[in-house]
């Protein structure tokens, strides 16, 4: 078997200790163990999942001290358009209520290097939080551009406070766009760019620094990537290799969506490739990533993929279920 690196998978019921008001449109939840257990380790750039009913299961960074065992902090920004998660937990969900919690897990792991450029574009400033205080804590050369809105709608600007100008807060009713010339302005072997935010920013980051070494841009995404069509058009064949059974995947429909009507338990939850729940081993056969989670190192590796959304380039896969 393939082993996930992913992190923990086990599930816990949680209590929500706190709800706070983190900025316009922005809340805070503070989880604890309800017997006062501690908490699984988890590390910065981490997620994990809240499964707000049995329909409603939506993937949160957290955004506290790595260090503390006691409690987990998420921060969710409200989204009226959005699925419904944020509504819930904006309207629904107060302190004292009981979630079940799935993770942590992590796919956006902050790698060592000697300089960082940490880039945040409204709420993806949470997964960001823990490694600017990581960074600090190990001496690194770093600094971080944080945009948005408004100052007002902008979390967590008194926590930043801290770091006095490493941090450069840039709400775009006073200084407009992000300045992501001036903040990559020539590639550089010595740096890693960290980023999370809306699509056009991390669109104009991925432009910005296109010519920087291959793995100096590391991204999270709260949305699915736009992608272009499947590599073939045509069904290919699934076969799983420990349930012993073999399955024609049809140009419409997912390979997880199959398999789960062949009766085999797969952990799924975004279902849209971004929170890597579902990530598969691949034994056999060429996988076409569609993906919003793995580095093209990963891809490149063809041992791993997100069956919610990505499909095959050859005839055949051999999956690790």
């Amino acid at each position: 078997m393939i082993p996930s690196h992913l992190g923990d998978e086990s599930e816990r019921d949680l209590v929500v200790a706190a709800k706070e008001v983190a900025a316009d449109g922005v809340v805070s939840l503070v989880l604890h163990h309800p017997e006062g257990a501690p908490l699984p380790e988890w590390s910065a750039g981490a997620h994990v999942d809240l499964e707000l009913t049995t329909a409603l299961v939506r993937q949160y960074s957290l955004c506290g001290d790595c260090a503390d065992r006691t409690s987990w902090r998420v921060s969710v920004l409200r989204e009226p358009a959005g699925r419904g998660g944020s509504e819930y937990i904006h309207e629904r969900l107060e302190a004292g209520a009981t979630v079940r919690v799935r993770g942590p897990r992590n796919h956006f792991r902050l790698l060592p290097s000697p300089r960082y450029v940490f880039i945040a574009g409204g709420i993806g400033v949470t997964p960001l939080l823990p490694m600017v205080a990581a960074a600090q804590a190990s001496g690194v050369d770093w600094q971080l551009l944080y945009g948005g809105r408004s100052r007002s709608s902008m979390a967590f600007l008194d926590e930043l406070a801290q770091y006095g100008e490493r941090v450069q807060i840039c709400p775009q009713d006073e200084f407009g766009l992000l300045d992501l010339a001036a903040a990559l302005p020539e590639p550089r072997t010595d740096t890693l760019v960290y980023y999370c935010g809306p699509e056009p920013l991390l669109a104009a980051v991925e432009a910005q620094g296109a010519d920087w070494p291959s793995g100096a841009l590391q991204v999270e995404r709260f949305a699915p990537k736009p992608v272009g069509d499947p590599a073939r058009a045509e069904s290919f064949e699934v076969v799983l290799e420990r349930s012993g059974k073999t399955l024609q995947i049809p140009p419409d429909r997912s390979i997880l969506s199959v398999i789960e009507d062949a009766g085999v338990a797969v952990l799924s939850s975004c279902t849209e490739g971004t929170c890597g729940t579902c990530e598969t081993g691949v034994l056999e056969g060429t996988p076409d990533h569609r993906d919003s989670v793995l580095t093209e190192a990963d891809r490149e590796e063809n041992d791993v993929m997100m069956i919610c959304v990505s499909r095959s380039c050859s005839n055949r896969l051999v999956l690790d279920l």
